[in-house]
């Protein structure tokens, strides 16, 4: 596949996203609202992330699981993403079993080198 070159500089997205606060516990009365209130906050702000802060959502279970699912699909169908800070270790290892994939903030992206690691080059390379 091949693209056409854009002319000028690319997009980037020069704001601060938002930012979605979970505080716990999640019960299945409050997971439309909560959807509800992060489809408004995207179209309110016209932002393409939405990161959601989930450090205060309790212990994680089948609940949040469902919650974050649900949110990641109304950002998606409002045309973003969601992000999320500070998950549990527990509740990302929770996420990884059922198969949701979620971006983290301040985690490296797949497939890109982590910030200050030096590439080692043979010598006469020039460095990256």
């Amino acid at each position: 596949m091949s693209w056409a070159p854009r002319a000028g500089l690319p997009i980037v997205e020069s704001t601060t996203p938002p930012v979605f606060t979970l505080t716990g516990p999640v019960t299945r009365p409050r997971v439309t609202g909560l959807v509800d209130d992060v489809r408004a906050l995207m179209e309110a702000t016209g932002a393409a992330v939405v990161v959601c802060d989930v450090a205060g959502i309790g212990p994680p279970g089948l609940t949040a699981v469902d919650l974050l699912a649900r949110l990641q699909l109304a950002a998606r169908r409002a045309g973003g993403d969601l992000r999320l800070r500070a998950p549990d270790p527990a509740l990302r290892a929770l996420l990884d079993l059922v198969g949701l994939r979620f971006e983290v903030e301040g985690e490296v992206e797949q497939g890109e080198p982590a910030l200050g690691v030096e590439v080692e080059v043979e010598p006469g390379e020039a460095a990256v």
